[in-house]
């Protein structure tokens, strides 16, 4: 009696940043509870190798942004995409996922391309924001993108692509958001919460930490009792912190390495660097101030290429300056400070942004994108 040997389902996924690992390890999740034949094999982060079969490389713990920073990293990138054509060549997995991070992911889109492997954009890059040629580039190089924003289906019809939107992935991770009161009788003494998010990029938490700190600083003069909250990623090193802020630390200000949002939630203002946090605190429905300090010479190519009016995703998406947006030589202790003692000091402004962030939350969708996107792949798949 002969048996027949199942047919291995090996799909390859391939993440490049810290936001990336966390929203591929979501999909991985959900395609093996869909089908739990799947076999995965990936190139991410920590949170993707603790659900891969099989985990080639740590890419989003070593990924670079920006137009120059992505430079020093070539070498490293030539040897990883010459170990996934090989890889794909010797396995021949039934389909490639990309995560965000178009740099790398373009040029792995192409070598699957070229091997006829159907390959799908999980989280596609925002391409609608700047370099709009690459809609195009994308619209060739896969069979499905899974967009992240209401909008981008549209944008990307009119270059051939096709893009669906499900919902937006963070609405799998974030809680729903906390009960909030800013009926507050005595502004002055009353102990804020002052939260800051200095980035997960290095580059970004040299440039931002001092300042963060330093903005905290001035407001205690005028709200002595205001206590600060310095987010870190789980595996940050406390000590690189304490050396940029380059003092003792006041008594009311903490490092703090949150889980699941849950303080966060709680915090009356944030100071946020742009970004993927951004939407997070919008979806948390905690008023901000958003602060973008670049490297100058990755700033001064940024001008020439970004075509859109805001660089907060909470205003984009709002279509209007629903936070405040400080950037380079504006985003000072000064500024920030000026900011955050101008909420303390009338706290119905809080009230006010927080229910503009709230019916953004309400305009990306439910949860189970992972859920919805994994389905979608694998009856996809199965049409093949």
């Amino acid at each position: 009696m002969s048996t027949v040997t199942p047919i291995v389902k090996n799909i390859l996924i391939v993440a490049g940043d810290v936001s990336g690992d966390l929203h591929a390890a979501g999909l991985i999740r959900a395609l093996k509870e869909a089908d739990p034949d799947v076999r995965i094999t990936s190139v991410g982060g920590k949170n993707m190798q603790a659900v891969s079969d099989e985990f080639l490389f740590d890419l989003a713990g070593k990924g670079a942004h920006g137009f120059i920073e992505p430079l020093k990293k070539m070498p490293m990138w030539i040897r990883l995409l010459n170990q996934l054509r090989d890889y794909m060549e010797t396995k021949n997995p039934v389909a490639l996922i990309v995560v965000d991070f178009y740099g790398f992911n373009h040029q792995v889109l192409g070598m699957a391309k070229h091997r006829n492997i159907p390959a799908y954009y999980y989280v596609t890059p925002q391409v609608w924001a700047s370099r709009q040629y690459r809609a195009k580039r994308l619209a060739a190089l896969t069979k499905k993108m899974f967009v992240i924003y209401p909008f981008e289906p549209e944008f990307h019809q009119k270059f051939g692509g096709n893009a669906v939107f499900l919902g937006n992935p963070l609405l799998d991770i974030m809680p729903l958001p906390a009960e909030k009161s800013y009926d507050v009788s005595d502004h002055k003494n009353h102990a804020w919460k002052l939260g800051m998010l200095p980035g997960s990029r290095m580059g970004e938490i040299k440039r931002l930490t001092p300042v963060f700190y330093q903005a905290f600083k001035q407001t205690l003069k005028e709200f002595p009792n205001t206590q600060a909250y310095m987010f870190l990623l789980p595996d940050a090193d406390e000590q690189v912190f304490l050396d940029l802020i380059g003092e003792k630390p006041h008594d009311n200000f903490h490092l703090v390495k949150d889980k699941n949002y849950g303080l966060r939630s709680q915090m009356d203002f944030l100071l946020a660097c742009s970004g993927t946090a951004t939407l997070e605190n919008a979806l948390l429905g905690v008023p901000m101030v958003v602060a973008y300090k670049l490297f100058w010479p990755t700033y001064q190519i940024a001008k020439m290429v970004i075509k859109v009016p805001y660089i907060s995703l909470v205003n984009l998406l709002s279509r209007k300056e629903v936070v405040k947006e400080l950037i380079q030589q504006d985003a000072s202790a000064r500024a920030l400070a000026a900011e955050t003692m101008a909420m303390f000091q009338n706290p119905q402004k809080l009230a006010d942004m927080r229910e503009e962030l709230l019916k953004l939350r309400a305009s990306l969708g439910k949860s189970g994108v992972a859920k919805r996107a994994a389905q979608e792949i694998l009856d996809d798949l199965k049409q093949n």
